[in-house]
């Protein structure tokens, strides 16, 4: 078997092979694999018959991933486990349209579109993965960050197993993802582009079906034309922000502010004066809200700062998250519940329309909330804690040390032991971190919802705060609306239960399912484009690796 070379032998040899005859190689490669035992093999040639062509453009210098295999690699894997002609065709063909670059994983760890199609496979009822793939997989989603050696052969096989899923779930869900591998480029990109180009491709489309562009897809798509239009005619200079000017006063710096939002379309007419108006003041709320602010309609440090941002990052910052929607379920449920991470909210909806929303309190950075889908089925009335050994090694131990009697005033206790630490949980009451009641939505991070007590937080404007849980705002409400239809929980029993010290576990007859999403930029539902701030840097990794530069 040839052995797995490094990313520049893999490469340099890729290219020395594409310069000749590629028959040649491929049958050299075929060769090198079988030793010439063909009884549970097929030739390499076969399998790239129908295939595309190698995409040779593609290197490790403008490559989306800095990692790529030896096609004897995946001869080899499809050999050994005896994929089907069809699924080992599609394998292929994915392969030489990337130039052998790897799709799931980049040697910082897993990609955003490893953890999108992770997400949307794992929550498929219909397939369910083989038990070592998904225990590898469970493992390696829960590292933020990974650095991954170039000829890791285990990170090889991850990859093309998850290929082989890619391929096999593109096939039976044709109305969940596109199986043309120009379409499929689009969820799993392989090579850099400018921005302005790329929107120019998603723009000029013929075929942008119903399959694909669901609605938060379709909908963002909508304002690429703006900012690549703004883009075409040389973007907007910066706005120098001096000094606050009140309603009715006139400035050069009003006129600045009227023909900047004139262009994002904040600000309707053609008005340049230099008058600060009202209908500039309406803008600028709307403006502010869009972007997360308060919405007071006064012109200040923060409004400057979000309207400076360059129409090139603007068309990047909807592109990426363009990327990110195609990863969402299909078709959405009647009835489920979205948390977007960047936006610190969480929305309720019911038959497709919004029920309620709340502010939410999500992981702060290091102890990240995960994007994942899952069915909240069950309520915990007055929880017990089971304390994270994360959290009893870094925290409470060292709290213990500094004072003996740190358990007992925080109304926690030691339940077992483990290897080296403790087993610790907090009891039910007056100053559990839970707060009055949690609700469970089985998943490999370990991440729920819950109620808490420091209500002061909501009032920050990062609540990027917990320790990777999702703390709500109201969470009675949410225990309300899940249990609305069982006569048997009124408001007053549910308000008992979160009070009365004694965990109680309820199962919710209709589980709901539950997204969590990272979204920087999306329409909301009354037609405006929203930005927030890139919380966990999402936005900062994709870009160095989705997007060129030039000189």
């Amino acid at each position: 078997m040839k052995k797995i070379l490094s990313v520049l032998s893999i490469v340099t040899a890729l290219f020395a092979c594409n310069t000749s005859d590629d028959t040649s190689t491929t049958t050299r490669v075929s060769e090198n694999d079988t030793g010439g035992n063909d009884t549970n093999s097929r030739s390499y040639n076969a399998l790239v018959e129908a295939a595309s062509y190698i995409d040779t453009s593609i290197t490790i210098n403008n490559a989306y991933s800095n990692l790529f295999i030896d096609s004897a690699a995946l001869t080899k894997f499809i050999d050994e486990n005896n994929i089907n002609d069809a699924d080992a065709k599609g394998m292929v063909n994915f392969y030489r349209n990337r130039n052998y670059e790897f799709a799931w994983f980049s040697q910082e760890g897993l990609t955003e579109q490893g953890r999108g199609f992770w997400s949307l496979y794992s929550y498929d009822e219909k397939r369910s993965a083989d038990k070592s793939l998904k225990q590898r997989m469970d493992t390696l989603a829960e590292k933020d960050t990974l650095l991954i050696p170039f000829a890791d052969s285990s990170f090889i096989k991850t990859e093309i197993s998850l290929t082989k899923e890619f391929i096999q779930y593109a096939r039976l869900n044709p109305d969940k993802i596109f199986t043309n591998l120009l379409s499929i480029n689009r969820f799993v990109p392989a090579k850099q582009q400018a921005a302005l180009e790329m929107a120019d491709s998603l723009l000029n489309e013929e075929n942008d079906t119903a399959n694909i562009s669901k609605n938060p897809y379709a909908i963002l798509k909508q304002q690429l034309r703006k900012y690549s239009d703004a883009e075409k005619q040389g973007g907007w200079q910066p706005i120098s922000f001096k000094s606050k000017i009140k309603k009715g006063n006139s400035s050069p710096f009003v006129t600045a502010i009227k023909k900047r939002m004139q262009m994002t379309g904040d600000l309707e007419g053609t008005d340049t004066s230099k008058i600060f108006t009202d209908s500039l003041e309406a803008a600028i709320r709307s403006c502010q809200q869009r972007m997360g602010f308060s919405a007071n309609g006064v012109i200040n440090d923060s409004l400057i700062k979000a309207l400076n941002v360059s129409a090139t990052e603007r068309l990047e910052q909807i592109i990426i998250n363009m990327n990110r929607m195609l990863w969402l379920p299909a078709n959405s449920p009647d009835n489920y519940i979205i948390v977007n991470i960047p936006e610190f909210s969480l929305k309720v909806y019911e038959a497709k329309t919004k029920a309620f929303d709340m502010n939410v309190i999500v992981g702060k950075q290091g102890s990240n909330t995960m994007m994942f889908y899952g069915d909240l089925n069950q309520i915990v009335f007055s929880p017990y804690w089971n304390i994270p050994e994360s959290i009893v090694k870094n925290e409470i131990i060292p709290a213990m040390k500094k004072d003996p009697g740190y358990l007992k005033k925080k109304n926690m206790e030691i339940v077992g032991k483990g290897d080296s630490i403790p087993k610790m949980r907090q009891l039910p009451g007056k100053g559990n971190s839970l707060g009055k009641v949690k609700f469970l939505f089985p998943n490999s991070y370990d991440i729920y919802f819950h109620d808490t007590e420091e209500k002061s937080l909501f009032n920050k404007k990062n609540r990027a705060l917990s320790h990777g849980c999702i703390r709500l705002q109201d969470p009675q409400k949410m225990a309300e609306h899940l249990l609305r239809n069982d006569g048997e929980w009124t408001e007053e029993k549910i308000n008992k239960a979160m009070n009365s010290g004694k965990e109680q576990y309820v199962k919710v007859k209709n589980p709901l399912p539950v997204i969590i999403t990272y979204f920087t930029a999306w329409v909301d539902e009354n037609g405006q484009l929203n930005f927030r701030d890139d919380v966990y840097e999402r936005d900062k990794q994709v870009k160095d690796k989705m997007f060129v530069y030039k000189e």
